[in-house]
């Protein structure tokens, strides 16, 4: 636009560009404001980015009131109280995948017309005769014992470890590890494994009174207690979520449906952890515990590793992987 169509100063407040690319030389001396004389200020009428900041903090903080006994009184916000709030900058950021609802829907019904190996598996078997404390360490030593190995695998060694009385702390403790081992074999990794489970035992028996740890953090610090395994065991052991549970089927399933990224890509996800983060930045939480069973039994149903059942998938229409990974190349001779 000319400046020669501008005939009042009032009109130049609503200009969109910076004063500094306006020449005041080619300005009618009208239009030459003393307002305007500072060639590194903004426009006036545009709102500067720190008062529109200062802002938002002043609208949160109002809402961000604790009571004392005798008034009310305001605190500055945490970060929590941003990170927090439904409405906030940040929430908006996260986009939900889209038609993921209807996704969901599809897979609990195939879920329940075809029956999974997961399904198979009681995880309460024998267990209610034990006590509370023991109890959860059977849930931490159930948990352990499933990395890298099949779920009836993993049941039916810790119903041998049932059996031979050693689902408790100072009973795992006295143990001898060759026993230990020979219990839990073929589980993958026994034999690591069973050093692991001494050591928890020894751990539990000395720092928690012959229970397990009740926080994400300190189980974290078990040896062989990786996230996944963590938050299984919030859940099972104690009834708490604070996170979801990804094995491998989570994992695998989570990418082909476009569910999860890593953070500023459109690249799926490298490993479960990073598909843990991701799905817990949009899922609703009422989700977190049932979509683990939920996938697992799809995964192993369906979303197979190697020629997953596409032509059978009801939500094939809404999966951009679909019929897109071919057979496994025959082995060179």
């Amino acid at each position: 636009m000319s400046l020669s169509f501008l005939r009042h100063t009032a009109y130049l407040s609503s200009f969109p560009l910076p004063i500094r690319f306006i020449s005041f030389t080619a300005m009618p001396k009208a239009l030459q404001n003393p307002v305007l004389q500072n060639p590194g200020s903004e426009v006036v009428g545009i709102v500067p980015k720190k008062r529109v900041r200062k802002r938002r903090v002043e609208i949160i903080a109002k809402e961000v009131k604790t009571k004392s006994p005798d008034e009310k009184f305001l605190r500055h916000p945490d970060i929590e109280d941003f990170a927090n709030k439904s409405d906030n900058i940040y929430s908006r950021s996260i986009q939900h995948p889209a038609n993921w609802e209807s996704v969901i829907e599809g897979i609990r019904r195939m879920r329940s017309s075809e029956h999974a190996p997961v399904d198979s598996i009681d995880p309460d078997e024998g267990m209610t005769s034990l006590q509370p404390k023991e109890r959860r360490f059977a849930e931490l030593v159930g948990s352990l014992l499933s990395s890298q190995t099949k779920g009836h695998v993993t049941h039916e060694a810790t119903q041998r470890l049932l059996e031979n009385g050693l689902l408790s702390a100072g009973a795992m403790d006295k143990a001898d590890e060759d026993t230990i081992k020979s219990l839990i074999y073929p589980v993958g990794f026994y034999t690591r494994k069973a050093k692991h489970l001494k050591q928890v035992a020894k751990i539990c028996i000395s720092k928690y009174d012959g229970d397990i740890p009740s926080s994400v953090d300190e189980l974290l610090l078990l040896p062989g207690v990786g996230p996944k395994i963590a938050h299984l065991v919030m859940i099972m052991a104690w009834n708490k979520v604070e996170g979801i549970c990804v094995d491998t089927h989570v994992h695998r399933v989570s990418n082909r449906l476009g569910w999860v990224s890593r953070p500023g890509t459109k690249q799926g996800t490298r490993s479960p952890e990073e598909t843990r983060v991701s799905l817990q930045q949009w899922l609703p939480k009422e989700e977190w515990v049932s979509i683990n069973l939920l996938l697992v039994g799809f995964g192993q149903t369906i979303c197979t590793p190697l020629r997953p059942r596409c032509a059978k998938c009801t939500v094939s229409e809404l999966c951009p992987s679909a019929f897109k990974e071919i057979s496994s190349p025959k082995k060179k001779l």
